[in-house]
């Protein structure tokens, strides 16, 4: 399938900002399931500094802001063509070991109630019992927004019943590295038909089996990632995979805009 996408991030600042670094992860790379046709990055209010690709194989823009702007504008745009491969990415490949994906960070620290869904996973079984997990969760923490933040931790959305893509795929890595299973984070992009405009990216969790390698599993809509989806970048939780994150000097607030389209 040919997936264009244009996502457009629009900071608009109280006052003046007279320093500023972002930290862009905006761009999907050529592998398994997914070839990058073109892709292109606008900035206003800023400038590109440098481009690296970090622990994970996430290429990462590190912007620097124009002196004394009150706006910074972020365009990303392109086509992309992918298969679906069932939510199978394949074996590691990241320069950091597979067993750093069991680290527990602050978003996915377990509680009583990710434990609990941790015991329907299994060795013998493990594909199976991740579709189980996948189904408990979405059954017990339904799709709600405004009800979570970036700042919400998995247990405390497992515990609310309410959460995002975010906290679903925070609690199943949270549930899974509690398990013993490797897990990351996903930001990307879905296509759904009947709304090619969309508030935000979208997010799921890949959990590494022995036979199969890394999975994905979209708990939000009950699937694993087929060729509706596109894969940005991946980390720990979404503090690593975050599109955009930065520091600034000074005491302005800002608003934030930000717009996805993803059309065939």
């Amino acid at each position: 399938m040919l997936l264009n996408v244009t996502h457009c991030t629009n900071y608009k600042f109280t006052a003046p900002v007279h320093y500023a670094l972002q930290q862009v992860k905006l761009t999907p790379a050529t592998r398994f399931g997914q070839r990058v046709i073109s892709w292109n990055v606008e900035i206003n209010g800023g400038r590109k500094e440098l481009s690296y690709i970090d622990e994970y194989n996430n290429k990462v823009d590190l912007l620097s802001i124009t002196n004394n702007t009150s706006n910074i504008s972020i365009k990303c745009s392109g086509e992309i063509e992918t298969t679906d491969t069932n939510g199978i990415i394949g074996l590691h490949d990241e320069l950091v070991p597979l067993v750093f994906f069991t680290r527990t960070t602050e978003l996915t620290t377990p509680g009583s109630m990710i434990r609990n869904f941790s015991k329907v996973i299994t060795r013998d079984n493990s594909l199976r019992s991740f579709y189980e997990l996948s189904a408990a969760i979405i059954d017990a923490v339904k799709y709600k927004t405004d009800t979570t933040n970036v700042l919400t931790r998995a247990e405390d959305a497992a515990q609310s019943g309410s959460g995002v893509c975010q906290d679903h795929a925070h609690i199943m890595i949270a549930a899974a590295r509690y398990a013993g299973f490797p897990a990351r984070y996903v930001n990307g992009y879905l296509y759904i038909q009947d709304k090619k405009e969309q508030s935000a990216s979208h997010a799921w969790a890949e959990i590494y089996l022995d036979a199969i390698g890394w999975v994905g599993f979209d708990v939000s809509n009950g699937i694993s990632p087929n060729d509706l989806y596109i894969r940005v970048a991946v980390g720990l939780d979404a503090h690593d995979a975050a599109p955009i994150k930065g520091i600034r000097y000074g005491d302005q607030d800002e608003s934030l805009l930000v717009s996805v389209i993803v059309e065939q």
